[in-house]
């Protein structure tokens, strides 16, 4: 089978043949039909996020049909469309018996400990599999493995309320997933903040109030939007220390800023006067849910969610139109979505 790899971390990917996969016991293989290109598989390339080993498939956002079946697999059909739960979980361990699958004592995750999708096979545990509901693409599918999974999970994370004012700082994929999810669960003002046009722009058609950074502050810009009150939560995907520290500041008394961006930089806080003398709470967003996954299969199927007007460019699966996404999003001009197709 053909697959795009990272071979060296720091260097673009390359297209390589290798062996189609076998699955073992408890496990299928798919037949990708459509896998995302997220910003974090950019991270992978780069080094910024760790991968167990080289070379790698990456490839998290996975969509396609079941081609065969390991030993011991049911509840899962030979030519069924299902998409791809990208953590692989032991399902035993106190984290995950709590429903906390994502802290899995031995969590791996397809395309960064597991070969991932940007592949024209792939195997995963079958429990992982999540069936595409009829009329849901498998593009949309796709990403909604990851960008608009990890934007839900960050709301609950935020313990979203209805008539809460939302930031939304990024609107990329996870942005736009973010403003329409929130708009969903009853949000009041639901804000967009990114230094691209055509993303605020987008944003916009989903309801989303635009915050454009060449305006002023985007913390004093939502302020004043608020009357002087602040937002209620902030969602900082971009991933930069400056969003972040934007992002804490823009909070209301009791507010709650959910961080998913991924960065090893750190951010400083003026603890007293936008934490202590606000009660406001910061608070992590690390993957999401396979509970979630199935609500938004849901919120797709019903039209809640539209994933179709996110995704902006269709790609083949081959290494140079792969990396050129890559490069865009490193530098964070890249499209809002981007999906490999296979046909």
């Amino acid at each position: 089978m053909y697959a795009i790899q990272i071979v060296d971390i720091g260097k673009p990917l390359q297209g390589r043949e290798l062996p189609v996969p076998e699955p073992g016991p408890g496990e299928i293989r798919v037949k990708v039909q459509a896998a995302g290109i997220c910003h974090s598989d950019a991270h992978y390339r780069d080094g910024t996020g760790h991968v167990a080993f080289l070379p790698l498939t990456p490839g998290h956002e996975i969509a396609g049909v079941v081609d065969q079946l390991g030993a011991g697999v049911d509840g899962v059909c030979v030519g069924e469309r299902v998409a791809l739960h990208y953590l692989l979980t032991c399902g035993r361990c106190d984290y995950c018996s709590r429903g906390l699958e994502q802290f899995c004592t031995s969590v791996r995750m397809l395309g960064k400990d597991a070969p991932g999708g940007y592949a024209e096979y792939v195997v995963a545990a079958a429990r992982n599999a999540i069936p595409v509901a009829d009329g849901v693409s498998m593009a949309e599918a796709a990403i909604m493995m990851c960008s608009s999974a990890t934007a839900f999970h960050a709301l609950h994370q935020a313990r979203l309320r209805a008539g809460d004012s939302v930031a939304v700082f990024g609107a990329g994929g996870l942005g736009l997933s973010a403003v329409q999810l929130a708009r969903a669960c009853g949000a009041g003002a639901v804000f967009a903040v990114d230094i691209e046009p055509a993303q605020l722009q987008a944003a916009a058609a989903h309801g989303a109030i635009a915050i454009d950074p060449a305006n002023g502050a985007p913390e004093h810009q939502l302020r004043v939007a608020t009357q002087g009150r602040g937002v209620d939560v902030a969602l900082e995907f971009a991933g930069l220390p400056l969003t972040q520290q934007q992002a804490v500041a823009a909070l209301a008394v009791h507010g709650r800023v959910a961080l998913a961006g991924i960065s090893r930089a750190t951010f400083a806080v003026d603890s007293y006067a936008h934490v202590i003398n606000r009660e406001a709470r910061i608070v992590g967003v690390s993957d999401h849910l396979r509970s979630e996954l199935l609500t938004l299969m849901e919120f797709t199927r019903r039209g809640v969610l539209d994933l179709k007007s996110v995704i902006t460019d269709r790609l083949a699966l081959d290494a140079g139109q792969i990396n050129h996404r890559l490069d865009a999003l490193a530098t964070f001009h890249g499209q809002t979505r981007s999906v490999i197709e296979l046909a």
